[in-house]
């Protein structure tokens, strides 16, 4: 199986959009896997590709999402609205800091992220081998992306689980063995960055550092609260029972 290498790695973001943060499982640790990618991006200088899904109009959106907004606020003209337009990137991602590195956001109507448009941006580095995947959701849009690419041959896609999810809690181990069955890698953010990472005698091993000791907190609460099941709010969010999903989201080690 090939290694991850920072100059031989894209990330790519998909469609976390703010529209979906009342329909999404634990979707404020899906926010904080990303910065956490983000700010890994910037001291591995790794490009950052983003997608949103029908930033302006309405082509698709899962039918558990809207059920899941309608029992919170059984607003027609919210939905309508939020059919018609599911809006930017959610600006709690810092995509602003990576400056160069910041390739899109690319908008689309497919599900799955590799449009005419990201494919350009891949055919334009032939030096490209690894693909790193999370946003949402699960078993939609990055499943879609994952088996795109591994049916192109030629990028390997590795899939963050602890920077995925989907509207229903149940969709997300399903849609990660069939990742893993497929031939993708499934790993953590933390598993990932190591391996990106691979020396501490590198002269950016320091911010590095500083990067893993920053987010090791928020990293404890989001592999709990999207790989255990566990409820881990982050601060200053909570979560009535009604909202929180049964049952909880296990990673399976691979063999």
């Amino acid at each position: 199986m090939p290694t991850l290498s920072p100059q031989e790695t894209i990330f790519f973001l998909c469609d976390v959009q703010t529209k979906f943060k009342p329909a999404i499982y634990n979707y404020s640790h899906v926010i904080e896997t990303s910065n956490k990618m983000v700010k890994l991006a910037k001291v591995l200088n790794i490009p950052v590709l983003c997608t949103v899904q029908n930033q302006r109009g309405m082509h698709f959106i899962s039918y558990p999402c809207v059920l899941h907004i309608y029992r919170l606020c059984p607003s027609r003209p919210l939905i309508s609205t939020f059919c018609q337009a599911l809006g930017p990137t959610d600006p709690d991602i810092n995509l602003d800091s990576l400056g160069e590195l910041l390739l899109g956001p690319y908008n689309k109507s497919m599900f799955s992220m590799m449009i005419p448009e990201v494919r350009a941006v891949l055919d334009a580095r032939p030096n490209l081998k690894s693909i790193v995947i999370f946003g949402i959701e699960t078993h939609i849009c990055v499943l879609q992306t994952v088996l795109a690419i591994l049916a192109d041959g030629k990028y390997m896609p590795y899939l963050v689980a602890d920077g995925v999810s989907s509207c229903n809690s149940f969709e997300i181990p399903i849609a990660l063995e069939r990742v893993r069955s497929g031939g993708g890698v499934v790993t953590t953010s933390e598993s990932l960055a190591f391996e990106l990472m691979r020396d501490a005698s590198l002269s950016n091993f320091k911010p590095f550092s500083n990067l893993i000791k920053e987010v090791k907190e928020t990293t404890r609460l989001a592999g709990q609260a999207l790989l255990q099941g566990q409820v881990t709010p982050i601060a200053g969010e909570s979560k009535e029972p009604a909202e929180i999903a049964s049952g909880g989201v296990t990673l399976r080690s691979a063999m």
